[in-house]
Order: structure tokens, then C-alpha cells, then sequence
């Protein structure tokens, strides 16, 4: 066990948050922790770091483990580059690199006794450098700067430039090169595109240590969670197994407790007539019988009433007409900023009813093709034309369609005047306003509540073709689920951009992906995407079990001349290929050798300047020989 949590408590004034919370963590375990907004699942992720003191309660880790945290913004220092800032996790490396250049510089002015000194010193150095990944960390970090998204052109960025985003990025790659026994990470998939959440995930699942997660990405959660902690209500409640796992068994536990609480509640109204009945008989035996009853049910154990799901909450979507069978038609759209291209030639078409979704990496274009469809930029070159009656409803994160003036009660209640009290309270409260919220100014609210507050006003819209920004950003696993039932039964057409991919395989029947500046068209949900790329990608990478037989070679006498003729040209060509790679190959083993050689040599030891270079160049040349391997190991087997 690295970690054990008992009695948790905690309340901000009269807001009990944590009741009592208690659970454990495995060595190597991978947790996730769950719940509505609200629930206390950063207030517990503070009070495990000791970030924040609980009322009540202990947090013990094991005896000499390391713990590390990613809050929501990652603290990192602006005063660095990317690449500084996650080299400063590895300076005791760097330092011990330091301290053998040093050593080497003495060694060449040394002699007797101290040289000897010297050498001895340099081979502990060079030993403990080795053991401790002295000889692998920069490529390391190098990985894992890659895989969150960053490319070798960013590496060299002031972090003062970077995005809020782009710094929670630089902080998980601090915190992932940390390597701890324990790390806690808070929504760490914000900010990550498809790719890098995918990278984040297999990092995780082969980590050594255990991780806690907070996250509201339910296909992540379903990736990596091997136990699931849900907090309701103050109180914490452990399943086993995944996010999928989870639901089907709180699904259970929920209705046991929901007949649980009414067959308790029907025996105390029963048990309730019953006095008032024997107390209605004005006789002292049946009053005796009375109060004898009435003691027993003072000392039932009555039980909370469990949380229910908000059946009330359903928003359900109705355009005003119904559109034409073409919804969308799209032929050669182009679009660029300056030397940068997004995409070119793109062509394709949305009929009535389907839910389209767009995928792809950051910054290749997603919104901007939104933003083209509502006219809000130009495209370079093509078109597009929205077909007969097609009414769109848009939501940008810029969240045009707001009045910063209004409440966000007024906002709903004067676009929707025959909507009552309630039913505009259940669609804010559908979007996490409740209470006093919903009487909050549009103009005093976060970027995140904005969002929530355009998504909101436009599901009571009646247009028949929505065009969606990222419409789950901000939202927490209920009102997720409650869009996605919106969505579902929606008789119109969707087109949106998304990074969720449990929300994408809920609510899309088709998947543009964006890739190399064209889209490319999946007939299917996220699941079917997954199952498609990997067999084009097998396709495209044929090993020796997807081979198509070769057939007999056909006898030399059957053969006509310009068969005979084609055949020696194609052996010739592969001779000839074979000798050339041969020697291409001899040539970079050469290379490497003088390299080697060099590196060697103490002098150029000493020379951190030329090592470095050096071992660049050992670097490329190491891949190109691998590269030349791999083409002569094709070569041979195409007899």
C-alpha cells in the first residue's frame, strides 16, 4: 500500500464538502476519482498533497515515497524556455554531467597520484551517470515533450509566451519526468489533442508508480482506471475496475438503495398509522401500544435519500422545420494563414440527420472550418452551399450569441418567453447553474461559464443544422450525458468539433477526420474509427502475415519473351538496388566508427561543445543506418 486515507473531512463554513472519506491506494495502482462539480475532488486532491489541512482524518504514504501533483494550472517559470524549464527536473543529471567535464579538464593537467585520484573519481562519476539514466535523459525528455504535443521548433519558446494551456502542458511533462511513486493529476487531458491524450494514456499504463486521476474524460478514465472513487455528496464510495465497470455497478447500488429508502420509508408510514390509529382507540392499552411503537421507531436508523439521477433535466431539441435532404455540400475549400495551410481541395457533403464529427490534431483547422461555414472568415478558394431551408445554430467559444448585460435568467427567459420559472431553472441547472447562480450577470461570469451559458441557450433553439465548437469543454460527466441524450433524440442535423471521444462515440454516426490538409470520411462512431485506422494503418505497413501469396513462379519455357524480358529487368533492378544499399550501408558503419572514434579520444572528451555535436551526428547517422538495414532486409526477401 503507497497510500491510505481515513475519515477524510472537511467544510468551508457551513459546506460540508468531504464526509468521512476514506479508501487506499496500491503500489502501482491506477485510481480515478469521480463526481458532479462540486463534489470535492480537488478540495481532496489539496488535503492529499497537504496543500490544504482536512478537519479531521489522516492521509499516511508509505515510508519513503515521492508524491507529485499536476493541479488544474500547472505552476511553471516564465522565465524559461520549454526546454529549460523541463531540463531543470533532470539537474542533478546535469550537474553530475558538469562535474565529469570538470573532472576530465583536471585529468588533462594532472599527473601521478592525482591523476590516478582523478581517474578513480571519473569512474564513479561516469558509473553513478550511467545508473541513473545520465546517458538517456535527454532524449527522454525530448519523448516526452514530443508526445504532449510540442514539436523541436517549440522547444526553444519563452514559457511567458505560451498559452495558459500550453503551461499545464510544460508542468505535466515536468511532473511525468519527476517520475514519482504516487502521481495525483487534476483534468490532466485539458489542452491535449486526440494524439496526446492517446501518448498520455500509454505513458500511464506502463508507469511504475500509481496515479490518482481527476478527470471528466470518460474514455481516458475508461483507458487507464483500475478503481474507481466516487464522491456523493461529502461521501466517498470505492468500485473496482473501470469507468464502464463503475457505472453499471452504481447503476445497481443505486436502485438497491433507491427500493432500499422507499421500502423504509413505506414501513415508517405505515408504522406512523399505526400508532395514530391505536392512539385513536383512547384506551391506556392501546396507548401503552402506542408509545411502545413509537420508541422502536425513534430508534430506526433512517436512511439518506440517495442521489437521483434528474429525469427533469432531459432537454430535448425540436427544430422549427425540416430541412432539405442536402444539408451541406462542400467542394474544393481551401484555407491558409500566410506560409501556413490548413487545408486544400477539401470536398464533402452532410445530409439531413447525421451527426458529423470532426476530429484531428491541434491547429490543423477544425474551428477554422466552422468558422468558415458560418461566415464569420473567407475561405482562400472553393465552396460551400447550405442546402433548402437549412436554419443553422452555432456555438463558438467566443460566445457571440450572449448579452453581457442580462442575467442568466433573463437571458433564457426573454429569447424563450413560454418557458415557465421551472423549466428555465432545470435547463440552467442542466448546465451547472443552480441557485443563486442563475441571477449572476452574463458579463461577471469565467470563460468556462460562458460556454456552458451559449451551449445552454442554444439547445432550447429550434434550428435543424448544429455546428458546434468543443460544446463538452467545461462540462462535468452529467451534463454530458444530458447533452448527449439531447443530441441523440435530435431529429436534426449535427456537425461539430470535439476532443471527447466517449462523447464522440455516443452521439456520431460519421467522423471527418482532418489529416495532411484533407479529411478523410469514417462511415461509423469513434469505436468503428479506431477499428478502421488500425487496419488502413496494417495496410499501409504490410508485414510477412499480410503478404499476398506469391504465386508459382511460372516455368522459364512458358514464359514469353517480354515476360522473360520483364522479369530479368526487375531481378537486375533488385541486384543492382541490393549493391548500392549494401554499400550505403558500409559507408554510414564506416561513419559511425570514426565517430566513435572520436568521441573517444580524450580530447575530444573534454570538448563538451564538439561531444555534443558528435553525438548528434552518432545520432543521424545510427537512424539512417537503420533505415538502410530495414530497406535491405526488403530487398532480400523480394526474390
Amino acid at each position: 500500500m503507497i497510500l491510505s486515507c481515513q475519515n477524510i473531512s472537511k467544510a468551508f463554513l457551513e459546506n460540508r464538502v468531504l464526509q468521512e472519506v476514506s479508501f487506499h491506494i496500491e503500489e502501482h495502482e491506477k485510481a480515478a476519482v469521480v463526481g458532479i462539480n462540486g463534489a470535492g475532488k480537488t478540495t481532496l486532491l489539496r488535503i492529499l498533497t497537504g496543500e490544504l489541512e482536512a478537519d479531521q482524518g489522516s492521509v499516511v504514504l508509505a515510508k519513503d515515497a515521492r508524491m507529485g501533483y499536476l493541479a488544474q494550472d500547472g505552476a511553471v517559470d516564465s522565465r524559461r524556455t520549454i526546454y529549460e524549464e523541463l531540463l531543470s527536473v533532470k539537474q542533478d543529471l546535469v550537474d553530475l554531467e558538469a562535474r565529469m567535464r570538470s573532472c576530465e579538464e583536471d585529468m588533462k593537467q594532472a599527473g601521478g597520484a592525482r591523476l590516478e585520484a582523478l581517474m578513480k573519481q571519473y569512474t564513479l562519476l561516469t558509473h553513478d551517470f550511467e545508473i541513473r539514466g545520465g546517458y538517456a535523459y535527454r532524449s527522454e525528455l525530448t519523448g516526452v515533450l514530443k508526445g504532449l504535443g510540442f514539436s523541436e521548433e517549440d522547444f526553444s519558446k519563452g514559457i511567458a509566451a505560451l498559452s495558459g494551456g500550453q503551461k499545464t502542458r510544460v508542468a505535466l511533462g515536468k511532473l511525468l519526468l519527476l517520475a514519482p511513486d504516487l502521481i495525483l493529476l487534476d483534468e490532466p487531458t485539458n489542452h491535449l489533442d486526440m494524439n496526446s491524450i492517446a501518448w498520455l494514456e500509454n505513458y500511464l499504463h506502463t508507469y511504475k508508480g500509481a496515479v490518482i486521476l481527476v478527470s471528466h474524460d470518460r474514455f481516458f478514465l475508461d483507458r487507464i482506471a483500475q478503481k474507481v472513487v466516487e464522491l456523493d455528496q461529502g461521501r466517498a464510495t470505492v468500485f473496482t475496475g473501470n469507468y464502464t465497470d463503475y457505472v453499471g455497478k452504481k447503476e445497481l447500488l443505486r436502485t438497491a438503495a433507491r427500493n432500499a429508502y422507499l421500502n423504509q420509508q413505506k414501513e415508517i408510514r405505515r408504522q406512523e398509522a399505526v400508532i395514530e390509529r391505536l392512539r385513536s382507540f383512547n384506551r391506556e392499552k392501546s396507548i401503552r401500544r402506542a408509545q411502545s411503537r413509537e420508541k422502536m421507531l425513534e430508534k430506526v436508523q433512517v436512511l439518506e435519500k440517495p442521489t437521483e439521477v434528474k429525469s427533469d433535466m432531459r432537454l430535448t431539441l425540436t427544430p422549427r422545420i425540416e430541412s432539405g435532404n442536402d444539408v451541406l455540400t462542400v467542394r474544393g475549400l481551401a484555407k491558409a494563414f500566410g506560409e501556413q495551410r490548413l487545408f486544400e481541395q477539401v470536398d464533402f457533403e452532410i445530409k439531413r440527420g447525421e451527426h458529423v464529427a470532426v476530429i484531428g490534431d491541434n491547429g490543423t483547422g477544425k474551428t477554422t472550418l466552422l468558422k468558415i461555414l458560418n461566415g464569420l472568415i473567407p475561405a482562400d478558394g472553393g465552396s460551400f452551399v447550405l442546402g433548402a431551408n437549412v436554419e443553422i445554430g452555432y456555438y463558438d467559444q467566443e460566445h457571440h450569441v450572449l448579452h453581457p448585460e442580462k442575467t442568466l435568467f433573463d437571458e433564457i427567459s426573454d429569447e424563450y418567453p413560454f418557458l415557465d420559472n421551472t423549466q428555465i431553472r432545470n435547463v440552467l441547472a442542466a448546465f451547472l447553474f443552480v441557485g443563486e447562480d442563475v441571477f449572476k450577470r452574463i458579463g461577471d461570469l469565467s470563460g468556462g461559464e460562458r460556454g456552458r451559458m451559449s451551449l445552454a441557450k442554444l439547445m432550447l433553439s429550434n434550428c435543424n443544422f448544429l455546428i458546434l465548437d468543443e460544446p463538452t469543454n467545461h462540462l462535468d460527466i452529467l451534463s454530458k450525458e444530458i447533452l448527449e441524450d439531447a443530441l441523440n433524440r435530435y431529429r436534426g442535423t449535427v456537425l461539430y468539433v470535439s476532443h471527447d471521444r466517449y462523447f464522440i462515440n455516443k452521439t456520431a454516426s460519421r467522423i471527418l477526420e482532418l489529416q495532411d490538409r484533407q479529411f478523410y470520411n469514417y462511415i461509423g462512431n469513434y469505436d468503428y474509427y479506431l477499428e478502421k485506422k488500425e487496419a488502413v494503418t496494417a495496410a499501409a505497413s504490410p508485414g510477412p502475415a499480410e503478404k499476398a501469396p506469391s504465386s508459382a513462379a511460372p516455368s522459364e519455357n512458358k514464359l514469353d519473351w517480354r515476360s522473360r524480358k520483364e522479369e530479368q529487368a526487375r531481378q537486375r533492378k533488385r541486384e543492382n538496388d541490393l549493391k548500392r544499399c549494401e554499400e550505403r550501408i558500409e559507408a554510414l558503419e564506416n561513419q559511425k566508427k570514426e565517430l566513435e572514434d572520436e568521441m573517444s579520444r580524450p580530447e575530444t572528451a573534454t570538448n563538451s561543445v564538439r561531444l555534443q555535436e558528435l553525438t548528434l551526428q552518432l545520432a543521424q547517422t545510427q537512424a539512417r543506418l537503420e533505415e538502410e538495414m530495414t530497406l535491405w532486409e526488403s530487398l532480400a526477401e523480394d526474390s
